[in-house]
């Protein structure tokens, strides 16, 4: 693997579990969210993908940025646009866009999601504390 400065040069947050199934998370929503009606693109359908996408994206910056400090804030952020997505499959599935069986299985997905985020959180406010 090449190195760079003595560092890898496979970012960190791609090793990180809660990462790789957030990545997973957003391939199932843009899947799902791909047959809702045209008229929600610029509504429901586009804040779905943007809180789907804001998850991954906030553990990657966090872990980027370095200091334990700020890796717990953007993975509260994370944490907080998993709520925001959790209630806006809620939305579609009120409004039959989702089934039960997508719905069933997308809120699992965010549950494993939320678990890990948690962990994470916990083990890096051990981290700042000490």
């Amino acid at each position: 693997m090449e190195r760079l400065g003595g560092r890898s040069a496979v970012p960190g947050y791609r090793g990180v579990l809660a990462w790789q199934k957030a990545m997973d998370m957003v391939t199932e929503i843009y899947r799902v969210s791909r047959e809702w009606p045209k008229e929600e693109l610029y509504g429901l359908t586009s804040q779905l993908r943007r809180a789907a996408v804001s998850v991954p994206s906030n553990i990657a910056e966090g872990r980027g940025r370095g200091g334990s400090a700020e890796y717990s804030r953007y993975l509260s952020i994370a944490y907080g646009s998993l709520c925001e997505l959790e209630t806006q499959l809620y939305i579609a599935q009120r409004l039959a866009y989702l089934d039960h069986n997508d719905l069933d299985r997308l809120i699992r997905q965010t549950t494993e999601v939320a678990q890990l985020l948690h962990g994470l959180m916990k083990s890096q406010n051990g981290a700042v504390r000490r």
